[in-house]
């Protein structure tokens, strides 16, 4: 469920509510009572972490041991761009 940041735009109240993305807005505030309760746009609240995204990440096993080895290095004349094989 999203979290979201309201601000009451006459008080300067601000509260952060977990709403599913079916609720109505929250439109009156909590603290004044007024009806200047507004969402905020805010970042989003996530970071990626780890080594890598998918090979290693997500792959386990042989797999992904065989595509990390898979292709030799430039520097060993094995690459298509070395031996003019394309």
């Amino acid at each position: 469920m999203p979290i979201y940041a309201y601000k009451c735009s006459a008080c300067g109240f601000e509260q952060d509510a977990m709403q599913k993305l079916s609720d109505a807005p929250l439109t009156v505030c909590p603290s004044c009572g007024q009806a200047t309760f507004a969402k905020q746009v805010t970042a989003a609240g996530f970071a990626l972490k780890g080594s890598g995204w998918y090979a290693t990440d997500f792959k386990g096993g042989a797999a992904a041991k065989k595509e990390e080895t898979a292709a030799p290095a430039c520097a060993a004349g094995g690459c298509c761009a070395c031996t003019g094989n394309h």
